[in-house]
């Protein structure tokens, strides 16, 4: 049904509904009469909600239309478009940030190492207790073995993370004086230290712009059509060919963030996306913008975020702080 003939269906039986009001008020006398009028009243509800639901259909359809940039994009739209993206994301979340607690370089590190093949989430209810028990890289360098896995267990992998951790912490200690290195080139020699994890580190402990290439950034970057590239190294390139160096970080940082609240990786939530209008795979998630809010995760959603102690903007713009291990 057209919104148009759904608009003329409403107001016919509206009309006819009043009439029947009017003749009512006069004392018409016939049962019959009443009956028939009580019926078309009926009708205009049933009507009403068609005619929402038309205007619903026409305003999604709208949508995804214009959600389809031309096949043969060129450079120079690519690059706008890309940036336009980043601009709209800063504004749904200008308090977007590492979802990694840390006080420190050292303690930045670690945790993301300890992130792989886990949730930020995990690592931050797990690390105040390593960082309590080994404050320092000579603390967990001289650790054992044993005593660091048991504190990493809830992290899996906990194994070959202890050996990463226990070995980053013996080079930094014997090689960096007990620092961490401010550059990517020392950093990716340290165990378990990938251009990720030196990316994270560099951009957030040392104000060093880098991109952050997680599966987030990864699935993000491809349904908006920025690179068709696979390998993380080459999507870094090609993603950060787009923007000028000083944008990387906090794009990561965007990006990320919307990978996690809104564009899910088996249902992303369009019918809530502020990016639809830009965006080439609107329509693979849920477009019904009722349905799409109640996929919204982490402070879009109202539930608890990933990081115990997040920053104060986070929680004023209704963030709420993750519980500690063991509780709830």
């Amino acid at each position: 049904m057209s919104v148009e003939k759904a608009a003329k269906k409403v107001t016919g039986a509206t009309e006819v509904a009043g009439t029947a009001e009017e003749g009512a008020s006069r004392g018409a006398p016939e049962d019959g009469a009443a009956a028939r009028s009580a019926g078309q009243v009926k009708k205009a509800a049933p009507a009403k909600r068609a005619a929402a639901t038309a205007v619903k259909k026409t305003a999604v359809a709208k949508k995804a239309a214009a959600a389809k940039p031309p096949r043969e994009e060129s450079r120079t739209a690519l690059v706008r478009r890309a940036r336009r993206i980043d601009r709209e994301l800063a504004e749904v979340y200008p308090y977007a940030h590492p979802e990694l607690d840390f006080e420190n370089p050292f303690q930045l590190l670690v945790a993301t190492v300890l992130s792989a093949q886990t949730t930020d989430l995990r690592v931050n209810q797990t690390t105040p207790a390593l960082f309590a028990k080994y404050p320092t890289p000579e603390d967990l360098a001289a650790a054992d073995p044993e005593e660091v896995e048991e504190i990493l267990r809830p992290t899996g992998f906990f194994r070959a993370k202890t050996r990463s951790v226990i070995g980053l912490s013996k080079a930094l200690s014997e090689e960096f004086g007990g620092e961490v290195p401010g550059r990517l080139e020392d950093l990716v020699k340290l165990p378990g230290v990938g251009r990720k994890t030196a990316f994270v580190v560099l951009g957030n402990a040392f104000g060093r712009p880098g991109l952050t290439v997680d599966t987030h950034f990864q699935r993000l970057v491809h349904r908006w059509r920025w690179t068709a590239e696979k390998d993380p190294d080459k999507i870094e390139a090609a993603v950060g060919a787009l923007f000028p160096k000083s944008d990387w970080t906090m794009l990561s940082h965007h990006v990320i963030f919307h990978g996690r609240r809104i564009c899910h990786a088996r249902k992303p939530a369009c019918g809530a996306c502020p990016l639809a209008p830009l965006c080439p795979a609107y329509g693979e998630g849920e477009t019904d913008p009722e349905k799409a809010q109640k996929l919204l995760k982490y402070e879009k959603g109202g539930f608890p975020g990933q990081r115990l102690k997040p920053p104060q903007a986070y929680l004023d713009a209704g963030g709420i702080p993750a519980p500690p291990l063991g509780a709830g």
